[in-house]
């Protein structure tokens, strides 16, 4: 079977080893539908401007259509000595309509082609993995009523720093993965640019309608440079950077709850269907799924590496490196949306251990920077205030006392200008009711962001 891509020139056939080193049909055979369909758009726009007839462009459609039937019902058969998806299913169309088929890469090259499917899954995957989001910022919005109640300590430098609401936690992953959705969208925007028709390299003398081809695909506009086409795999990278930032923030989550499961630190009970055991320790549940969702955000970065460095100074225009992006852009939506599909599952099935989280709640002087914003609302300056409450926590560290255990006397040796109303700043709930700043864990605050969140997201009832 000689490949549609072997020209009259070559006098010798290809070595099979060849065949078997250059083939890219085990992996981008996941792109059939786009270049069936991109293929269905073109035929579509040779017959507007006269370069196939009415009826050889039908009978190009029907055919690329039993072609796509056939794949899906896993009836078509792949071959390396056709290298890739797209001569596949050309070599089908030829075998079945016979110059007819052959008419079909009129006014195009594979370099032209290969891009345009690309962009086309791509876009898919976009759009795909944008709903994947939206559904875990559904998990976290959907906890916020029932746990607006729970006090959580927050940390900086893994040490206890000050108290916030539980709700507010949550809605941090939310603002964390609302930029990710505006990345997935920037990008979108530069993937979403026709490249087919700008042919090999140069373009071509024939009369094809480059934007008619675009506006069957829904694509926003025409690549311009036919060049920059053929060796522009900048979506690539930066969809590839993209999932390396939504696997980071995942990675995230899922190292903190890992901590928060823990004995140690104690403040939540994970869903035991993601979770395995020990083969020798009986008690063992193990949060495997966040484990591996944190492991998985190494082969996406990894992922990104390959990419960057696989572009790196090729020179205009298309190279068959390119060839090699897909494995790592595949696998890295692949990764990062099996991790989507669990998330929301593990947070809508986690358990706050309240009473494990209150008993410990007062230790680590979450309040001292409250005591400490309560001097400067007495007129003391911020340093000498900040001195002043570290030597407090550290009288209360010397006897085992919360701060608000030590008496207005201690208060006062230290400060003068303290009197008996710093105790209604001291505890962490005192603490919490303090807060008046925009986008804090003030109540109020956390109440206006969990209904921003609800609007956003169109749950009005959760």
């Amino acid at each position: 079977m000689a490949s549609p891509s072997r020209s009259g020139v070559f006098q010798q056939s290809t070595d099979r080893r060849m065949e078997h080193f250059a083939e890219s049909i085990s992996f981008d055979q996941r792109l059939y539908t786009q270049d069936i369909h991109g293929s269905i758009a073109h035929a579509q726009m040779l017959q507007s401007v006269g370069l196939i007839s009415d009826q050889e462009s039908q009978q190009i459609q029907d055919v690329l259509q039993e072609i796509q039937r056939d794949i899906q019902q896993q009836k078509f058969p792949w071959s390396v000595e056709l290298e890739d998806i797209h001569m596949h299913i050309e070599q089908a169309l030829i075998n079945r309509l016979g110059d007819i088929g052959r008419k079909l890469h009129t006014g195009r090259s594979r370099n032209d082609q290969v891009s345009t499917d690309l962009r086309l899954w791509v876009r898919d995957a976009i759009d795909r993995m944008d709903g994947q989001l939206v559904a875990l910022q559904r998990a976290f919005v959907g906890r916020c009523d029932s746990d607006a109640d729970v006090i959580l300590p927050a940390y900086t430098h893994l040490q206890r720093a000050q108290p916030v609401l539980a709700p507010h936690y949550w809605l941090a992953y939310c603002e964390k993965f609302e930029r990710d959705r505006g990345r997935l969208a920037d990008c979108r925007k530069r993937v979403n640019q026709c490249p087919l028709g700008a042919a090999a390299v140069a373009g071509t003398s024939l009369p094809i309608d480059r934007q008619d081809v675009a506006r069957r695909l829904s694509f926003d506009s025409v690549a311009d440079n036919s060049m920059d086409v053929s060796s522009d795999r900048d979506f690539v990278l930066e969809a590839a950077f993209v999932l390396a930032m939504i696997a980071e923030h995942l990675a995230t989550w899922a190292d903190e709850w890992i901590l928060w499961s823990t004995v140690e630190f104690g403040f939540i009970r994970l869903p035991q269907e993601f979770c395995t055991g020990s083969s020798i320790m009986p008690q063992k549940v193990n949060p495997d799924m966040l484990e591996l969702t944190r492991g998985k955000t190494a082969r996406v970065i990894g992922n990104l590496q390959t990419l960057l460095v696989l572009i790196k100074a090729l020179p205009l225009a298309y190279n068959r490196d390119f060839q090699e992006d897909k494995p790592a852009l595949f696998d890295s939506f692949d990764t990062v949306e099996a991790c989507l599909q669990l998330a929301p599952l593990v947070v809508e099935g986690m358990r706050l251990n309240r009473s494990a989280i209150s008993e410990r709640l007062e230790r680590g002087y979450l309040d001292a920077t409250s005591l400490m914003e309560y001097l400067i609302r007495h007129g003391v300056p911020q340093r000498t205030a900040h001195h002043c409450v570290g030597q407090l926590v550290g009288l209360a560290i010397e006897r085992e006392l919360r701060l608000a255990e030590l008496s207005l006397e201690d208060f006062q040796r230290v400060c003068p200008a303290l009197d008996s109303g710093v105790y209604e700043f001291l505890g962490v709930k005192n603490a919490v009711r303090a807060y008046l700043s925009y986008g804090s864990s003030a109540p109020q605050e956390v109440e206006k962001q969990i209904a921003r969140w609800k609007d956003k997201l169109s749950l009005s009832i959760l």
